[in-house]
């Protein structure tokens, strides 16, 4: 079907003797047939959608990548792209514009995107580092502390009688039970 489209489309000359539409890309697709692939996927025919996906797919990931830079969020940004291109395909219009130009411009801003969300985050993980820092453990108060609470508690034994003193210095002191 494809190759009666390219035979049956004519234009403008293109540099090397082809025409302007049927001028085709490094996949062998002509932006007719993404126009076609485009307007037969809005109407549901995942076939078409994958026809599509086979053709610009090498592209949009390259583009994507050049902006993200990372390759894990490069796939999940094509990925995004193509499943929104699936959701709005219909509102493809060819006078606007070509396929290909469409499809790189969703990924281009998809992509973008993520570098600004992404680069917000960070800055929004920054700035709360940087406020909310932890304190190093303080082994002097810690020390002080202690040494503090220590001397309440042989004060406090000293206040109590002889078989009460014996009797807490026994139960938590001496490792025996109070019972």
């Amino acid at each position: 079907m494809m190759g009666d489209m390219t035979a049956a489309s004519s234009g403008a000359s293109a540099p090397g003797g082809a025409t302007a539409s049927t001028a085709t890309g490094p996949t062998g697709a002509t932006g007719a047939d993404l126009a076609d692939l485009l307007r037969r996927s809005s109407r549901g025919d995942e076939s078409a959608f994958a026809e599509l996906y086979d053709a610009t797919s090498r592209r949009l990931y390259g583009l994507v990548l050049r902006i993200v830079r990372d390759h894990a969020m490069s796939e999940e940004v094509t990925q995004e792209v193509y499943l929104d291109v699936w959701r709005h395909c219909a509102r493809f219009d060819p006078e606007r514009g070509s396929a290909i130009s469409w499809l790189l411009t969703i990924a281009h801003r998809s992509a973008v995107d993520r570098v600004r969300a992404s680069e917000a985050s960070r800055r929004r993980d920054d700035a709360h580092a940087a406020t909310h820092q932890d304190i190093d453990f303080d082994t002097t108060a810690e020390s002080a502390q202690a040494s503090l609470e220590a001397q309440r508690v042989r004060r406090a034994l000293t206040t109590l009688t002889d078989a009460q003193r014996s009797a807490v210095e026994l139960a938590y002191l001496g490792g025996y039970t109070h019972t």
